[in-house]
C-alpha cells in the first residue's frame, strides 16, 4: 500500500483516475446535432430525402446518437388502405423523440406535424383521381390527430 505524503497529491491522483475512467465513455456529440436535427424535420421534399439517405446509412451518424426507434403511425394503421404512409410516420416519430430528448418538442411540434403531414401529401401525389382524393382525406386525418394528440 502506499502512502501519500500530502493530500494534495491524493486528490490530483483521484481527479486523474476519474477523468481517465469518465472520458471514453463520454464522448463528445457533435455541436451540429441541433442544425442536423433541424434540417432533417423540415416540411421540404429535400429535408425528408436527407433524412431517409441519413436513416439508410445510420452508423455514419453514431456520434450524434440521435434515437432512430420507431413504431411507425403508432396505433394507426402504417398502411391505411394500402397507400404507404410508414416511412412518413418514421420521421414523425424520429422528429418527437429527439426533439423531447433536448426539452424542445412543444416548440418544434407544429412544424413536426406539419412535416408529417407534407410527407403523407407527397405520397399521396403519386396517385391520381378517386385515389388521391381517398389518401388525401385520410392524410388529413392522420394530420388531425397528430396535432390534436401527438406528444
Amino acid at each position: 500500500m502506499h502512502r501519500f505524503t500530502t493530500p494534495l497529491a491524493a486528490a490530483a491522483l483521484t481527479v486523474t483516475a476519474v477523468v481517465t475512467l469518465a472520458s471514453p465513455a463520454q464522448a463528445a456529440v457533435p455541436a451540429d446535432k441541433a442544425q442536423v436535427l433541424a434540417h432533417w424535420t423540415q416540411t421540404s421534399a429535400s429535408s425528408s430525402n436527407a433524412w431517409n439517405a441519413a436513416r439508410q446509412n445510420q452508423g455514419a451518424w453514431a456520434s450524434y446518437r440521435f434515437d432512430w426507434s420507431t413504431d411507425y403511425c403508432s396505433k394507426s394503421p402504417d398502411n391505411p388502405f394500402g397507400f404507404p404512409f410508414r416511412n412518413s410516420c418514421a420521421r414523425h416519430d424520429f422528429g418527437y423523440r429527439n426533439y423531447k430528448v433536448t426539452g424542445t418538442l412543444e416548440a418544434n411540434k407544429a412544424r413536426l406535424d406539419n412535416a408529417l403531414h407534407e410527407d403523407l401529401k407527397r405520397v399521396c401525389n403519386t396517385y391520381s383521381g378517386a385515389k388521391h382524393t381517398a389518401c388525401n382525406a385520410t392524410a388529413w386525418t392522420y394530420y388531425q390527430a397528430v396535432s390534436a394528440l401527438g406528444t
